[in-house]
């Protein structure tokens, strides 16, 4: 599939937004085929070219960097000046799509606002992304994804049932509102369709992790007590968490009682399957410890790839516990041709399939398209 067939070729994205919710969701805006064109500071630009190391050695660009800004084009403007506030109002009468993560009032104190650029360009569509929206307290902290993580609940259940609260490997808040402003720009896109106006959509890494707690806010809110850590198990399954075999840890993920009776089988255990204490998921869940700790002696006798091959044959939910590098050369990873090659360097691709992989641009340089941008917008200075 061309850009051109991609279902966003032929849209504009300006792409106000640094570090990682705004600059993922842009991403994603680009892997559909919209053209995006990144705004840095001349000073560095985004501050994630600077987060490193590691750095790529042909382009000495940061990973994190790399990580979520392939198809976009640079300019460098400094928007505290009149010439480059007059070059957002230019490219935002062209644009379809603006995104932005400034702190609230960022903008407007730069003689920018969302409402007087939807004001000169009806059709475009907003989003804004931040910490903690725009009213309260922490309206105007920061939006770091450690704050959000910790302050939406995240930490707390997260980590071992004896150990402190632990954010998750990945800045995941960030994540999360990255993928929430895409679902937003893209309701406003087909809203535009019909009504010829766009619209703007806001988000913020606090709201975006509370709901990403999905069962476990829910639980929270039917209970009204506050939810625990449960490290790698499950609180309502059992079982269901990682075992280590004699080479390495893997799954087990017994969803239903039929399972669990197989699983008796594998383990060559099948009185367990007749046993009041261990028939049920309930009972399974009341005698978690002793279930756990009988399975985890039989699964230290064998290499993790038997207990995985014999598990799904039985049709038990299993599978290797991975570090990145291994799943990314994994043969899962080949099938689904996960990894994608640019200029020599290795990138995760989109994860969103459309026939054929979505094209790969390299990230670029610090205002690396900022001539041939001020060329065809004419845009001062």
């Amino acid at each position: 599939m061309s850009d051109g067939a991609r279902p966003l070729a032929g849209l504009l994205v300006l792409d106000l937004s640094r570090v990682l919710a705004g600059p993922f969701c842009t991403m994603l805006l680009g892997d559909l085929g919209a053209r995006v064109v990144k705004v840095e500071h001349p000073d560095g630009g985004d501050v994630t070219r600077g987060w490193g190391p590691p750095w790529e050695s042909t382009t000495g660009l940061s990973a994190y960097y790399l990580a979520v800004n392939r198809n976009k084009e640079s300019i460098a403007l400094d928007l505290a000046t009149p010439a480059g506030a007059e070059s957002v109002r230019i490219l935002a009468r062209r644009a379809d799509i603006l995104v932005e993560n400034f702190l609230p009032g960022g903008l407007e104190k730069l003689g920018l606002t969302l409402e007087d650029l939807r004001r000169e360009n009806p059709r475009l569509v907003t989003a804004s992304i931040t910490g903690s929206g725009r009213i309260g307290d922490e309206a105007t902290l920061p939006g770091f994804d450690l704050l959000a993580q910790a302050g939406a609940g995240l930490m707390a259940v997260t980590g071992g049932r004896e150990g402190g609260p632990t954010k998750v490997g990945v800045a995941v808040s960030d994540l999360f509102a990255g993928c929430f402003a895409l679902a937003g720009i893209l309701a406003l896109l087909a809203e535009r369709g019909s009504t010829g106006r766009g619209r703007h959509v806001e988000t913020d890494l606090f709201s975006s992790t509370l709901s990403a707690l999905i069962n476990v806010a829910q639980i929270a809110l039917v209970t009204g007590e506050e939810a625990s850590r449960w490290g790698n198990a499950h609180p309502q399954i059992v079982p269901y968490r990682p075992f280590a075999a004699s080479d390495g840890d893997f799954i087990v993920a017994v969803g239903t009682d039929r399972q669990f009776r197989q699983l008796c089988d594998v383990v060559g255990r099948p009185e367990w399957a007749g046993d009041p204490a261990r028939t049920t998921n309930a009972a399974r869940v009341a005698n978690r410890a002793s279930i756990e700790r009988d399975l985890q002696e039989i699964f230290a006798g064998r290499r993790r790839e038997e207990w995985i091959a014999a598990c799904r044959s039985a049709g038990i939910p299993s599978g290797p516990v991975r570090g990145p590098l291994e799943a990314l050369e994994s043969a899962t990873a080949r099938d689904l041709e996960a990894v994608a090659t640019s200029q020599g360097v290795r990138f995760v691709a989109s994860p969103i399939r459309l026939g054929t992989p979505a094209p790969l641009r390299f990230p670029p340089r610090l205002d690396e398209h900022g001539d041939a941008l001020r060329r065809e917008f004419a845009l001062p200075g």
